[in-house]
């Protein structure tokens, strides 16, 4: 089908859709008339390659849709820093898949370009303030905007460059990092969307008072470069299921979710959506429950903890039941700490020995956590038939939905509650910097914003080496941002970093385009 036809199989009016090609639409985002179901697939601690969230996202889908259910996906879009640095494409994965897979996972419609575009105009106007005089007085040494780029490069993350005698240190940050990503993510009309642009705090002035974007009259040029990129993309599954897929903050550096126009439309417009949350439950799925529901008004029905047997080895050094610790963690999260109906999906690999698959059920029995082994990747939706039953069976359980903090609470009340109830921390240190921010945006009246904290995806701790589960463990804060257009602090742990590098074996290096055009190892 192409797409006019999801469109048509979705019930979206023809009026309502921008066609970009045959296999790609902007939806004009006018909310439907549904209240449907919204079911959240999350997963355990991450290894480098990931565990496949998004595959079993589109499997998941695709059986809903073969039992006869509407329903709609709600995916971010890929980031070209990871498609060609270690994890490849975010597409999904052999018969599971969104298409059209390359146009997603490079340019798409254009919505990251954009994105970079209007952040590095601000930042171009704050040097063009400067340059003409500094009206507003604006302290060159505490500049806090950067620059982005959608591509990983080290060497950017720190830069010095001079406007007249004025020397200037700042740096880049991956797009998906950029507080213009999380704002647009969290608006959802053009007027909301050029109000929390003009928030946001560029720098402080010689008197350490706050200058915003608006003081710059930089909102409305802002605005209009993104006016397009507000609108969700629809494209579809291999198997036809129709998937909106836009915007993408990743989880470890920024909230990881998809856009809240994406997801109100996707609950409007079909009676169940799926959506994914980038990373564990202590990373997106933290995010998504503690920011994103208070933003939309709703909550899951469902969890899905997507797990797979060779990471969990890796979390035990080779010990399956060591390793489960860690997925025991993220079921206690999502099903205790935050209330969720929770199901556990298996994400089965070819090569997955049957009697150690075995063992990972009898662990998941023992701690009553319903279950199923998901084929998405070899066989599609008919592979995540019985983890859809599974879900409709929960869905409709009531549960009571814990956040895991109080609006009302201060910004270390916060932090230190996601540390210790989320990650299993005994408390949580702060470097004089860190707590330098933190007073200044208390100062600044941001203390009842929402808490997003970076660190690192592949351990609950802020050392990525520390796998498992670990307890009686300190987390440290090293710095703080201050993303007052999004209405979040965000609390730098450990070593994290907001523009990342390509690695020693990154993907670029496994793909090839042929004389015709074709691109291969995109994957």
């Amino acid at each position: 089908m192409d797409i006019k036809q999801i469109g048509e199989l979705a019930g979206i009016p023809a009026g309502d859709i921008v066609l970009y090609g045959d296999n790609m639409a902007k939806l004009k985002n006018v909310k439907g008339n549904k209240n449907g179901k919204l079911i959240l697939v999350t997963a355990m601690t991450s290894n480098k390659t990931g565990i496949g969230k998004t595959t079993v996202s589109i499997g998941l889908a695709d059986a809903l849709s073969k039992l006869g259910k509407n329903v709609m996906l709600a995916l971010r879009e890929p980031s070209m820093g990871p498609v060609f640095g270690i994890k490849g494409g975010a597409t999904g994965g052999g018969k599971s898949r969104v298409e059209p897979s390359d146009e997603i996972n490079l340019h798409f419609t254009g919505d990251f370009a954009a994105i970079a575009q209007a952040n590095n105009l601000l930042a171009s106007i704050i040097d063009n303030h400067i340059y003409f005089g500094n009206k507003l007085n604006i302290d060159t040494k505490n500049i806090f905007f950067k620059r982005c780029l959608d591509l990983n490069d080290r060497s950017l993350r720190r830069i010095t460059y001079k406007i007249g005698d004025e020397e200037i240190e700042t740096g880049f940050n991956i797009t998906a990092a950029s507080e213009v990503m999380a704002v647009l993510c969290l608006s959802e009309d053009i007027k909301t969307l050029k109000e929390n642009l003009g928030n946001i705090l560029v720098a402080l002035n010689k008197n350490g008072e706050p200058v915003y974007a608006k003081d710059l009259g930089a909102e409305e040029a802002m605005t209009i470069l993104l006016k397009d990129a507000l609108n969700p993309n629809l494209v579809k599954t291999i198997e036809n299921t129709p998937a909106i897929v836009h915007l993408g903050p990743f989880a470890n550096i920024a909230h990881g979710c998809n856009s809240v126009s994406a997801t109100n439309y996707a609950l409007t417009h079909a009676d169940y959506t799926v959506t994914e949350a980038g990373f564990g439950s202590d990373l997106g799925a933290e995010k998504f429950l503690d920011i994103k529901t208070r933003i939309i008004n709703k909550t899951p029905e469902c969890a899905v903890l997507v797990i797979v047997l060779n990471v969990i080895k890796e979390h035990g050094n080779g010990d399956i039941v060591a390793g489960f610790e860690n997925v025991k963690r993220h079921i206690h999260n999502l099903r205790d700490q935050f209330g969720l109906n929770l199901v556990v999906a298996i994400n089965k690999h070819g090569d997955d020995d049957p009697q150690e698959i075995a063992l990972v059920e009898e662990l998941l029995k023992k701690e009553n956590a319903e279950y199923a082994i998901s084929e998405g990747f070899a066989k599609g939706g008919e592979g995540c038939v019985n983890l859809a039953n599974l879900v409709l069976n929960k869905i409709n359980n009531t549960k009571e939905f814990h956040y895991t903090y109080d609006m009302k609470d201060t910004i270390k009340d916060k932090i230190n509650k996601i540390a210790t109830k989320i990650y299993g921390a005994t408390s949580v240190a702060y470097s004089e910097v860190a707590e330098r921010k933190i007073k200044l945006a208390e100062k600044f009246g941001y203390g009842g914003f929402f808490v997003n904290v970076a660190k690192t995806q592949f351990s609950f701790t802020d050392n990525k080496d520390m796998l498992g589960a670990p307890t009686d463990f300190v987390f440290n804060i090293t710095d703080v941002e201050i993303r007052s257009g999004a209405k979040m602090i965000v609390p730098i742990a450990g070593a994290m970093l907001l523009m990342p590098g390509l690695g020693k074996s990154s993907n670029y290096l496994n793909m090839q385009i042929t004389n015709d055009g074709e691109i291969l190892g995109l994957f």
